[in-house]
């Protein structure tokens, strides 16, 4: 059986987190699963659902469906909608079809995004580990994408090369008159 690669889900402390890297991929996260329960509510109920959320740095965001502007107008009853257009339910309906793509879209872009943010974390403590021998030749294969494997496998290729070269370059120049030198060849 293999064995387990990540700690998976896990309870926390409710505290404040001290190291801003840390708080950012958090507050990502976090939102990030706000806004896909809050769109999952309002696809499965037909709920209109507002979030309004500032980031640690400051800077706004917002979930809205059908929209923020009209939860908020709706909470503050300014509603304007008239019941017999049918023009408005079509373009609401388009409008929703294409929320719902989009959050979709932004749901697989988030989930990469936090997969590559993990993947930069293991990196790097990896090589925390290993500062007394930092040698990339020592990266666990598995740990290293298709392009970076070609950049190893052509980086060994030429360490092997220069080898042999070296090798014979030596070999000839310890070789004496009478024995014929030996020469290495690469298969």
């Amino acid at each position: 059986m293999a064995a387990k690669k990540t700690r998976g889900r896990q309870k926390i402390e409710m505290k404040k987190i001290e190291n801003e890297n840390d708080r950012m991929i958090a507050f990502s996260k976090r939102r990030s699963g706000i806004y896909k329960k809050a769109s999952e509510l309002a696809t499965l109920t037909g709920a209109e659902i507002g979030i309004v959320v500032f980031s640690p740095s400051g800077k706004p965001f917002s979930f809205g469906h059908p929209s923020l502007e009209a939860v908020a107008n709706r909470f503050l009853g300014l509603n304007q909608e008239h019941p017999n257009d049918n023009t408005h339910l079509l373009v609401e309906a388009h409008r929703r079809l294409r929320i719902s793509e989009l959050n979709q879209q932004h749901n697989e872009l988030l989930r990469q995004l936090d997969e590559e943010n993990a993947r930069e974390k293991i990196l790097k403590q990896n090589r925390k580990g290993k500062e007394t021998q930092p040698h990339w030749w020592e990266t666990p294969v598995n740990e290293i994408n298709h392009q970076e494997l070609l950049q190893m496998d052509a980086a060994v290729d030429d360490l092997h090369k220069t080898f042999l070269a070296k090798l014979n370059e030596k070999t000839a120049a310890a070789s004496s008159s009478m024995a014929p030198p030996m020469y290495f060849h690469h298969k």
